[in-house]
């Protein structure tokens, strides 16, 4: 059995559960790691406890090879938020964000501004849709730096990282890569600071999140939100020293061993059935969701292009189809989101024929009440 093979093989959610934008059932390897994990730690053997806390630096080494970089630019984080936060606080100058960008992204500018950081430079590219073309209209001497969604958590738009770069020069590109890592095959070397997190797409569970920071990026951000494990975790020290140099600058403390070891599996399932293959599962389920919402008279947000959409499909209902089509969805077992104003379905890989047929039907038993 391949790498690819296995993968699908693991994926045992309920059929129907089509939210993996909001959350990922945690896959059997993860949880069993998991279980293992807790009770090395309850034995109190030292064996066991350095046994776990070597996940860490396994799943900064798989990390790496995923976004096409070193294990020295890498950081294990606690979220995707405490990533960005490490990055837009030590920021200066200006930084061009999209007005709906998802909160980890504007409010962490706005809580750095209010703090004398980085001045958020708000724009509102058409759709929503952060565009190589919208960046460089709304582009200014000022600005420093830009921070994009790979995916949009709205509509599924997936930006493209390679031709951003080539329009921002050598300003900063911060990547918040939640809705993406893992299900889209995405240039990450075009990017300064990369910051996601396993709860979703991975399904590796909460706490799973991570960072990595370019040269250029440890030159240009100041460390402020370091802790003591930046300072090279040296006890008692004093006058404070300095934050190590590299990207483990950007760290506050130890990471949470356990949350390390659940990533570092859900990593290697990835890595070993390979990112551009699961990309491109993922991208015909939703492109079969897509044209089935539209054969049901629903608008779809979500771009068409292949290449501009990852595992999102995002449907426009009016204000009155809004509580009929959810009640549709929630008396077929089908599981979706609700997101500013549009209904949310997220697929994986691992959704088969059974959850397209039990959408199908949700969506059939709407546009019967609809003409009723």
């Amino acid at each position: 059995m391949t790498g690819l093979e296995s993968y699908l093989d693991s994926f045992d959610a309920e059929p129907g559960y089509l939210d993996w934008a909001a959350f990922g059932p945690l896959s059997p390897s993860v949880r069993a790691e998991a279980q293992a994990d807790a009770e090395l730690l309850g034995a109190g053997r030292t064996s066991g406890i350095d046994l776990v806390f070597a996940r860490a630096d396994e799943a900064r080494a798989l990390l790496a090879e995923l976004l096409d970089t070193t294990v020295e630019h890498v950081t294990l984080q606690a979220s995707t938020s405490h990533g960005l936060q490490q990055a837009i606080y030590g920021l200066s100058g200006g930084i061009l964000i999209s007005s709906r960008e998802f909160p980890s992204l504007t409010v962490t500018a706005q809580r750095a501004s209010a703090l004398g950081g980085a001045e958020p430079y708000w724009f509102d590219p058409a759709g929503g849709f952060v565009t190589p073309e919208a960046v460089r209209d709304a582009l200014t001497d000022d600005i420093t730096a830009v921070a994009v969604s790979l995916v949009d958590y709205r509509t599924g738009y997936v930006a493209d990282l390679t031709a951003l770069r080539d329009v921002i020069g050598d300003r900063l590109l911060i990547v918040d890569a939640m809705q993406g890592f893992g299900v889209v095959d995405a240039d990450y070397s075009a990017a300064d600071v990369v910051c996601a997190n396993g709860y979703k797409w991975l399904r590796a569970g909460r706490g799973t999140g991570f960072a990595s920071f370019s040269d250029r990026a440890v030159q240009r951000i100041s460390p402020v939100l370091s802790g003591f494990t930046a300072a090279g975790g040296v006890m008692g020290s004093f006058p404070v020293a300095a934050p190590v140099e590299g990207a483990q600058a950007f760290a506050v403390t130890a990471p949470d061993h356990l949350a390390a070891a659940r990533l570092a599996t859900a990593l290697r399932e990835v890595r070993d059935a390979g990112v551009a293959r699961i990309a491109e599962i993922v991208r015909g389920r939703a492109s079969d969701i897509a044209a089935v919402a539209e054969e049901y008279g629903l608008p779809v947000v979500t771009p068409r292009d292949p290449q501009r959409h990852a595992g999102i499909v995002s449907l426009s209902p009016s204000p009155d189809d809004t509580a009929p089509l959810a009640a549709a969805m929630v008396n077929h077992a089908v599981a979706v989101s609700l997101r500013s104003g549009l209904v949310r379905i997220g697929a994986h890989a691992g959704n088969g024929a059974e959850s397209l047929r039990m959408l199908t039907d949700a969506l059939a038993e709407f546009a019967g009440s609809r003409r009723i």
